[in-house]
């Protein structure tokens, strides 16, 4: 028998907290670990929690979506302001495996199918948001760059810089922490059907090319960085050869008017 079933996956949280979540669901999970946790609610209804921040929904209504969002907003940390989504759609068709625009055809669904399929879509969402933040980044480095053209200044303090440079790096960080795109999910590894599905799911979403684009993108940053880090050491030496100068002279007029008097 055919069936079509939404799943919808949500980034509303820069992160999760995991270890709150899954005490106060008070509900054993399927599959749990320190990073996330994915339950069954019977009925081709999962929900699958990821502590960058992530959920995904299968089977659910939106009125069930924004009640279970709103249950756990105290184990939101640092709220997105506006949901990132992503919806779509896995079906079952005898004998196929097929990958479409916004659909997924499979020849059986189980909680391990909807598992991977979830996985995956997180994992997307997530791409999005990493690029929307690197992009950010890099929208700020061209305003530096197009005034260093313009005016041959570098219009950033070093306290901006380095605030900057923290961002940057914790963009990174995050990235390394939360996108699995190199690592496939253990319950693959003995069971060719669900690799295939991965691997599937993979090349469907773009998962390495985005990576790839977003490793690109911070690349550029850092070596814009770099530059600016040069320019702004430069300009520290002139300030402090300048403030040498300035005592030296001092010290020479304090000894000429020693000496007249």
């Amino acid at each position: 028998m055919q069936k079509t079933i939404k799943l919808s996956a949500i980034l509303i949280a820069n992160q999760l907290d995991i270890k709150g979540l899954k005490a106060y669901l008070d509900i054993k999970p399927m599959a749990d670990s320190s990073t996330e946790l994915f339950y069954d609610f019977g009925g081709d209804r999962y929900q699958y929690y990821f502590n960058y921040g992530v959920i995904v929904f299968s089977g659910h209504s939106e009125d069930e979506i924004k009640l279970a969002v709103k249950a756990i907003q105290a184990y939101l940390k640092n709220p997105a302001s506006t949901w990132l989504r992503d919806d779509h759609e896995i079906s079952t068709r005898e004998g196929d495996m097929k990958f479409e625009f916004n659909q997924v055809i499979v020849d059986r669904l189980d909680a391990k199918v909807f598992r991977i399929a979830m996985f995956n879509i997180a994992q997307s969402v997530a791409l999005d948001h990493y690029h929307g933040r690197s992009e950010s980044l890099l929208t700020e480095i061209r305003g530096f760059t197009t005034h260093l053209e313009t005016t041959g200044k570098l219009k950033i303090s070093r306290t901006n810089m380095l605030k900057f440079i923290g961002k940057a790096l914790n963009t990174q960080n995050d990235i390394a922490d939360n996108i699995y795109i190199f690592d496939a999910p253990e319950l693959v590894w003995d069971d060719e059907y669900l690799d295939s599905l991965h691997k599937g799911l993979m090349k469907h979403f773009d998962l390495r090319v985005r990576f790839s684009e977003i490793e690109y993108t911070l690349r550029i940053i850092e070596d814009n960085l770099s530059v600016f880090r040069e320019i702004s050491h430069q300009r520290d030496s002139n300030t402090l050869e300048w403030i040498i100068i300035i005592l030296i002279l001092v010290e020479v007029f304090d000894l000429l008017i020693s000496k007249l008097l």
